[in-house]
């Protein structure tokens, strides 16, 4: 195992950020840690990446313990945090070289390496350019390419693809999926886009206010609902779910005030009978779709809510004020 993680506690002060998680990461998996804003994503990440200590429990990373052998644990990993690390008056070509020297690679194999990472993130062309000229997902790939340079044996991406529009999206996804498949790379990775975490990752543990409520593969996890995901949209804020008795119906949740998700085995049956239903007691509906079970609909049946509900955490809201002053 790359990663082991066992009963993982991190407080600040009252506050428990991660509440004795436990999980362990194959060699060349991509595993996904899924969940909202302020669910402990970066805090576990931090931990892990020896940022931060956990207040209790364990973690052992490329074989290490974070806690005692923090400066191994640095020398077999890459790191591509959520927030801009690159200098934008340096040149691309100069991040790396700065990045390459920190890790003690000689002149020959650093600008060997650096020719390589860039050509695989396609910025070879652009390296003697500012960074401050660059896209959002140019400083991306720059700074997977600078992650990659000394050849880590695991990879953490901390919402990779966060604020990129979503053609730069799927391209970020491309250069990830290739750093596994070309690479053998073990890759953590924190997003809370479930399609992401569905076409990325081999593994996914859903994680909410600090716990790790579900794990397993993208399939196993749809597997907890495995029928088909009713939408329907009221006019007000009517509790459909408590009236609505109809054949073929497994679950009703109510996601907002006007929202309801309802399970049912097959879609195409259950739609008609519950407009039916919904026009006799005189309940307008404004809008059905359904859909079949994605990450998203597993997350709703677990907690009730969905995850752009959640507020941020103790970590976001340090960014938020580092970024403000």
């Amino acid at each position: 195992m790359d990663i082991v993680v066992e009963n993982l506690v991190k407080r600040y002060g009252n506050v428990e950020a991660v509440k004795g998680i436990s999980f362990s990461v194959k060699h060349g998996e991509t595993f996904g840690f899924l969940g909202p804003n302020g669910a402990g994503k970066t805090t576990t990440i931090y931990i892990l990446t020896t940022i931060l200590k956990p207040t209790s429990g364990r973690a052992i990373v490329a074989g290490y313990d974070v806690v005692r052998e923090p400066h191994n644990v640095r020398r077999h990993i890459g790191v591509v945090f959520q927030d801009p690390s690159l200098d934008d008056n340096l040149t691309g070509y100069e991040n790396l070289y700065i990045h390459g020297k920190l890790y003690g690679l000689n002149n020959t194999l650093l600008k060997e390496r650096i020719a390589e990472v860039l050509k695989f993130v396609e910025l070879y062309e652009f390296k003697d350019k500012c960074v401050k000229s660059y896209s959002g997902g140019m400083r991306r790939r720059l700074e997977i390419a600078r992650a990659m340079l000394h050849v880590p044996r695991i990879l953490f991406l901390d919402e990779p693809t966060l604020g990129l529009d979503p053609q730069t999206r799927i391209h970020i996804w491309d250069y990830i999926k290739r750093l596994k498949d070309e690479h053998g790379v073990t890759i953590f990775l924190t997003t809370h886009y479930m399609e992401e975490a569905e076409i990325l990752c081999n593994r996914v543990a859903i994680i909410d206010r600090g716990k790790i409520i579900a794990l397993g593969s993208p399939d196993e996890l749809k597997s907890i609902i495995g029928n088909d995901i009713i939408y329907v949209r009221v006019d007000n804020n009517i509790d459909v779910c408590s009236k609505l008795s109809i054949d073929g119906i497994q679950s009703c949740k109510t996601i907002d005030g006007e929202t309801i998700a309802i399970q049912v085995r097959k879609a195409s049956e259950a739609i008609p009978e519950i407009l039916r239903y919904l026009e006799k007691a005189e309940i307008k509906v404004k809008e059905v779709s359904y859909r079949r079970p994605s990450l998203n609909d597993v997350f709703i049946h677990l907690t009730g809510r969905e995850i752009r509900d959640s507020g941020g955490g103790f970590i976001d809201i340090v960014r938020m004020r580092h970024r403000v002053r």
